[in-house]
């Protein structure tokens, strides 16, 4: 793989900085009792540098006996600043990685048969994280040790850890009243009827 600072310095000054990738997509056999029901499944197979020899369109590089591996050419992972918190957390990890969001869709001129496709690439913890919270199917492949330092190198510059700010204590907080407003204690006995001093 040509390393990243590489494949990045061949856009225009003052772009955002990005890796052209390709996703790659296997179908494979379920074993076990839930093969009854769904004899195939869809996973993310890996994440590799595109070339121009993968052309502009998804294809099949294998297929035997229901079993599958597509290559999806054309995507595009990018850093952007106001997210480096998320390359940061991702760098941080045991195992860093390249998140993938994909979707079951039937391509266009093929059938009626639903296929595995990839939709984004990201190296963002948090991007990954809106995804899944939405709902959305996610799944992650680990990155090369190239990758990770690009992203590493790229978080150390635009990431800021916010310092903790001093929580008050409570007993500084001001008293109030179940209507919001200002009470008062004190530590006076209280005379006269109803308060203790019959």
């Amino acid at each position: 793989m040509s390393s990243p600072a590489e494949t990045s310095s061949t856009r225009t000054e003052g772009a955002r900085p990005s890796l052209d990738v390709a996703v790659l997509m296997r179908r494979e056999r379920v074993h076990g009792p839930s093969a009854h029901w769904q004899p195939f499944r869809w996973v993310l197979d890996s994440v590799v540098p595109d070339a121009h020899a993968f052309g502009d369109a998804p294809r099949c590089l294998r297929e035997d006996g229901g079993e599958a591996l597509w290559l999806h050419p054309g995507f595009k992972a990018e850093l952007f600043r106001d997210d480096a918190e998320g390359y940061h957390l991702n760098v941080t990890t045991p195992a860093p990685c390249w998140f993938v969001l994909w979707r079951m869709e039937v391509a266009p001129a093929e059938g009626t048969e639903p296929r595995a496709m990839p939709v984004v690439v990201s190296l963002s913890y948090n991007e990954a994280g809106r995804w899944l919270d939405a709902q959305e199917t996610v799944e992650q492949v680990p990155a090369p040790a190239e990758v990770i330092d690009w992203v590493r190198a790229f978080a150390s510059e635009h990431y800021v850890i916010e310092p903790k700010k001093r929580k008050r204590p409570e007993s500084f907080r001001p008293l109030v009243d179940r209507f919001g407003n200002a009470a008062t204690v004190s530590t006076e006995k209280k005379r006269g009827r109803g308060a203790g001093d019959v």
